[in-house]
C-alpha cells in the first residue's frame, strides 16, 4: 500500500454544521473528573449578572483530555509566536463565583 493510500485510509470526514460553526462564547470553564472521564462545563459569566449559565458540557476520556492539553499547549505556542505573549492575569475574577449555591464562610 502506498503512503498516499495510507493517508487516504486514515482520513476522517468531519461535518461542521452552520449552527455549530458559529461557536458559543465562554469565559469560564469548570472541570471535574472521575476515574473514567473528564467533564468540562463551558460557562458564560457576565459582570453584574448574579447567575451564570453552562452553555456547553463536553465529556471526554482521560486519554483525550491529555491529548487536548497537548493540543492547547501547541496552539498557544503557535499563537504567541505569531502575535506575542498572552498576558496572564493571575488574579481571581472580580465577579461573584457562587453560581447560586451557598456561600462558604471561614
Amino acid at each position: 500500500m502506498s503512503k498516499e493510500q495510507e493517508k487516504k485510509d486514515n482520513q476522517i470526514n468531519i461535518e461542521l454544521t452552520e449552527e455549530v460553526a458559529e461557536g458559543i462564547y465562554s469565559n469560564l470553564v469548570m472541570i471535574a473528573h472521575s476515574n473514567s472521564e473528564f467533564v468540562l462545563d463551558f460557562i458564560r459569566l457576565m459582570p453584574g449578572v448574579p447567575k451564570a449559565k453552562v452553555k456547553s458540557r463536553i465529556v471526554v476520556t482521560p486519554e483525550h483530555a491529555k491529548r487536548l492539553l497537548d493540543a492547547l499547549k501547541d496552539n498557544i505556542e503557535k499563537y504567541e509566536n505569531a502575535f506575542g505573549p498572552i498576558k496572564s492575569n493571575q488574579e481571581a475574577p472580580k465577579f461573584p463565583m457562587n453560581f447560586g449555591g451557598t456561600i462558604g464562610e471561614a
